[in-house]
């Protein structure tokens, strides 16, 4: 079943009106037809069920089945604040992240970044990447489109961070002190619902200045395992544990 995102002032109570690249997407490469279903969300928590009436090249208009229950957002929500990387890896971060349950990216620029996003060039690579990160969305069944910032700092990551309760650094001199004990506390501690903002280093990893900065404004500093991760698995790494840790350690399991 193709799913679509469209803008919550496109759905009245009976039909949702779909327009632009979506609808060519319905239109030329699906080749749906009047009657076919499909599975439209509004980026607000909401999908449902719509059944195509009119399906053109630049306006699809589909008629409102029944909403869907189910939810598979993450029960905590997370915010990814990727040190950036080298070449396209911030392209699969997004991409996997967001199939994995991420609910924001942050672009940090940190002082071993190879990568550098100029002024003139950042809301272009923000855009490539919010449509990465809306296709992996709907690939991936999810409710809601991970946003993607503006790239900050280390100063105005902290600043940003003073709104969470919950923070902490992926740090792998942590992990090779053999201190990993931070990250699950972290998640004992935390419940349904709460907010979680993680850091990620480069490829280069944080400098223990920005370790000490980041620490002494209330994040914990968690190793990751005994094993160092690249900066593209660590994310990937960290929403796994996250998604085992609230949505499969307590099920029951089959005798």
């Amino acid at each position: 079943m193709q799913r679509y995102f469209v803008p919550s002032d496109q759905f009245d109570e009976k039909r949702v009106v779909i327009t632009g690249e979506d609808a060519r997407h319905i239109h030329k490469v699906m080749r749906m037809k009047p009657s076919d279903m499909i599975v439209c969300a509004n980026n607000k928590g909401d999908a449902y069920l719509c059944k195509i009436d009119l399906c053109e090249d630049g306006k699809v208009l589909a008629s409102i089945s029944e909403r869907l229950e189910v939810d598979p957002e993450l029960p905590i929500r997370v915010t990814i604040a990727q040190g950036i990387p080298k070449a396209d890896k911030f392209d699969t971060i997004v991409q996997k992240g967001t199939e994995c349950g991420a609910a924001e990216f942050i672009p940090f620029q940190a002082e071993r970044s190879v990568a550098i996003w100029k002024q003139d060039k950042k809301d272009k690579k923000r855009i490539r990447l919010e449509k990465i990160s809306k296709e992996a969305a709907e690939q991936s069944h999810r409710l809601c489109i991970p946003e993607v910032r503006d790239p900050m700092n280390v100063s105005q990551l902290i600043a940003f961070g003073e709104s969470f309760k919950n923070k902490m650094v992926a740090f792998e001199e942590t992990a090779k002190a053999g201190a990993q004990a931070g990250f699950p506390t972290l998640l004992n501690k935390m419940k349904e619902g709460d907010h979680l903002l993680a850091v990620i280093g480069p490829e280069g990893g944080l400098t223990s200045l920005e370790a000490e900065q980041l620490q002494a404004h209330g994040f914990i500093l968690c190793g990751l395992g005994p094993r160092i991760l690249r900066t593209e698995t660590a994310a990937l790494y960290l929403l796994s544990a996250i998604s085992y840790h609230f949505e499969l350690l307590h099920c029951e399991v089959d005798e």
